[in-house]
């Protein structure tokens, strides 16, 4: 079970991994041998997946990311859609995939260099399925947000 104060740890390492056990101490009421035990425990027992590193913009605004509506197939088995959620899990241009709810069946992020890329990437993985119906693409202009961090203390 998780307490108040793992929480708020958890809380904070959401927004940055980097942050010593000296320098959460100031913000959680524990000791940095505490800290350091419960984040060994939290990433042990799996409720923390993995640590990433985000880049900055500068590196990334010249790429072209497209988010992409997928509708499957009317006839889509069970079988195909297993197949093609394994493609796009798989496929290092997809940043992220969700099975939604509505007119589509789910919605992926691609991050690719250029356009050729894209369009290599949605021909190998959704116009040549046959379990995918069509799908529609929005290519992203800018990043307005992206904070994928979940308020657990508060």
């Amino acid at each position: 079970m998780l307490d108040r104060f793992d929480l708020q740890l958890l809380d904070f390492v959401q927004r940055d991994d980097s942050r010593t056990a000296d320098s959460l101490a100031a913000d959680v009421p524990l000791s940095p041998s505490a800290i350091a035990r419960r984040l060994r425990r939290l990433r042990g027992e799996g409720w923390i997946a993995r640590t990433i590193a985000l880049l900055a913009p500068r590196l990334t605004r010249g790429r072209l990311r497209a988010i992409v509506f997928i509708q499957l197939s009317e006839h889509a088995d069970l079988q195909g859609k297993a197949a093609l959620e394994k493609r796009l899990l798989a496929a290092g241009e997809v940043q992220f995939c969700y099975e939604v709810a509505g007119p589509h069946d789910f919605i992926a992020l691609f991050d690719c260099a250029a356009m050729a890329e894209f369009n290599d990437s949605a021909d190998a993985l959704l116009a040549s399925s046959p379990t995918v119906r069509r799908y529609e693409t929005h290519f992203v202009k800018r990043e307005v947000k992206f904070a994928p961090f979940v308020g657990l203390s508060s």
